[in-house]
This record gives C-alpha cells, sequence and structure tokens, in this order.
C-alpha cells in the first residue's frame, strides 16, 4: 500500500497493516495509517543504538526486555483480535516487562516504557499523537529524544494517569530510568559524536 492508496475516511486495523509491503514502515494510530519514510538519519541510528545498548547491558539476566525498531507495538490489543486492533507503532525503544505481553509479532498491550528518537518529519507526531497515545495507553515512562539538541524530555505517568511535567536533560546530564531502581545513563556517551 502506498500513501495515494490510503483512505482517510477507512479506519484500518492491523489485520490490514499485515498485509501491506514490507518495503516500507507504517504505524497506525487510531486506524489512520502513517509512512515511516523516509529512513532515518545516521545520528538518529547512532542516538537509538547507544541508548538501546545502556539499556540492553543493564538488562542482562533480569526479566524485563529491551527491543529497537522495527518492533510492532500493538496498543490496547490485550485480549482483542487483529482485526480489531487499530493502534500500531514501532518506537525506537521499547522496554517490556511483562512476557506474557510478547509474541512473535512484537509487544500486545503496553510496554513499561518507550522511547522515541524525533526527526523533522516524527516531531508533531512524537510530541503530541504518540504522547497522548502512550498516555492513554498507560506506558508508565516516555522519552522524547532530540539528537540534534543533545536533550531529552522524560515523562513519567503519575497516579492519575496523566504524563506528569517533564523533567529535561541535556548532554552533560545522567538520566534515570524511573521504571529501574538503579539504572542511570550518562548522556554524553550517548551524545558523542
Amino acid at each position: 500500500m502506498a500513501v495515494a492508496d490510503k483512505d482517510e475516511h477507512i479506519k484500518y486495523t492491523y489485520k490490514d497493516y499485515l498485509s501491506w509491503a514490507n518495503d516500507e514502515r507504517w504505524e497506525l494510530i487510531d486506524g489512520v495509517p502513517y509512512n515511516m519514510s523516509p529512513s532515518p538519519t545516521r545520528k538518529h541510528q547512532k542516538v537509538v543504538g547507544e541508548l538501546f545498548a545502556s539499556i540492553h547491558n543493564y538488562l542482562k539476566g533480569k526479566t524485563c526486555e529491551v527491543y529497537s525498531a522495527p518492533f510492532d507495538v500493538r496498543l490496547f490489543a490485550e485480549n482483542v483480535s487483529d482485526d480489531d486492533v487499530t493502534n500500531v507503532v514501532q518506537p525506537d525503544i521499547v522496554i517490556v516487562c511483562d512476557p506474557s505481553k510478547l509474541d512473535d509479532k512484537g509487544c500486545k498491550g503496553s510496554p513499561d516504557m518507550i522511547i522515541e528518537v524525533v526527526s523533522p518529519s516524527t516531531l508533531k507526531r512524537d510530541l503530541k499523537e504518540k504522547f497522548y497515545l502512550y498516555e492513554k495507553a498507560g506506558v508508565k515512562e516516555y522519552w522524547i529524544v532530540f539528537a540534534d539538541e543533545k536533550t531529552v524530555l522524560s515523562y513519567y505517568l503519575g497516579e492519575d494517569g496523566k504524563y506528569k511535567r517533564p523533567e529535561v536533560y541535556s548532554e552533560e546530564d545522567n538520566i534515570k530510568v524511573r521504571i529501574f531502581k538503579s539504572l542511570e545513563i550518562q548522556l554524553k556517551d550517548i551524545f558523542q559524536n
């Protein structure tokens, strides 16, 4: 399915999504398809790789697992058939601590943490649409990373089910992963050239 093929009046599902060409990456937000092209930049991929490596090394021997895109996260999908799932995202990094949510297709339900490294083509979606989607889905921690600015916005879900005001971190800071007791990441290592 190409961008020209989508009908904005139709709500697509994960079943539709699985039938689309494998050479393109898509996301569904409330049944609306979004093409994930163009490919990310080298800087974007470097930051994703450094964050993934830090988290992966910490999680060795622990229950939680970390995945990087492309990795399908089917939100609001618990006890729902693929015919009815209308929210499928491919975050840059996903942490899942409940193994029952993992299957061969990815994550079915809300992960514990999502990290998005923004690019010009995804900025609005990451800051607005995905922010509210992840909040509604109950994703405990959500980071929005600005690779060019070497800055991270860290959101944590409060007891009221709403993200609290973000903590803002820059290159010289250490950032605590709040879903874990002892993981702190030095951002100078993540943003190194």
